[in-house]
């Protein structure tokens, strides 16, 4: 186990150390407490559970630093508040257990239904946040490709035929549509099939791949903005 890890184990368990000390020290003789005491006790320690693995139930992406803020800030809240109601009825001890299970579960539901309200949220916005890179990657890398072979074509005629091409992808919309996912794959096959031609020299067969590849970007575009 990492350094870094047994000195997080470290932090957490200090304060089971020393709830369980005052706990089990002022209590007398704790296998006499109440029921509504061990309850208490109980769900205390669930809440504390809940703090520490909060951070793992955080969504991995862009705004994980974000997502991490308003669940940890919601599991925070409901410790302290079941920490609170729960040295209450520790203390007062009283001998009918359903107030303090049907208090301590109204407040545990109730953290249960925001911090999992907050989860479909975050994962809502991290899958929007996924699909709008995915859009950006596709403009991002067909730009690059055709950028590296405006920059290895000396010929004046392809030269400006690439940077046509280059333009019109730099400009393409972001924003993709599922349906255009074949299309988008034909363009970037049409790149390399580019340049496999510039390899070859062959005016013709270049400047058909390259008319080729014009048209298939602006249908794609204009596909794209018939849809919306």
């Amino acid at each position: 186990m990492k350094k870094t890890n047994v000195l997080w184990v470290i932090l957490a368990l200090i304060f089971l150390i020393i709830f369980n000390a005052f706990f089990f020290t002022l209590g007398n003789n704790s296998t006499e407490h109440n029921t509504s005491v061990w309850i208490s006790y109980g769900f205390i320690h669930f809440a504390y559970l809940m703090l520490l693995i909060t951070p793992k139930l955080i969504r991995k992406g862009k705004s994980y630093a974000i997502f991490g803020f308003s669940l940890y800030s919601i599991s925070a809240t409901y410790f302290l508040i079941e920490f609170v109601t729960g040295v209450v009825f520790i203390l007062l001890s009283p001998k009918s257990s359903s107030a303090a299970f049907l208090v301590q579960i109204c407040i545990a539901g109730l953290y249960g239904i925001i911090f999992v309200s907050h989860m479909l949220a975050n994962e809502h916005t991290a899958n929007t946040e996924e699909k709008r890179q995915s859009q950006i990657e596709f403009v991002k890398e067909a730009a690059t490709k055709i950028k590296i072979l405006l920059e290895n074509t000396s010929d004046k005629e392809t030269k400006k035929k690439i940077e046509q091409i280059y333009d019109t992808i730099y400009s393409s919309p972001i924003k993709s549509n599922p349906k255009l996912a074949q299309i988008e794959d034909n363009i970037l096959q049409d790149i390399n099939k580019l340049a496999c031609e510039l390899k070859t020299e062959n005016k013709e067969f270049i400047m058909s791949a390259a008319n080729s590849l014009l048209s298939l970007i602006k249908e794609r575009n204009n596909l794209l903005m018939n849809n919306n």
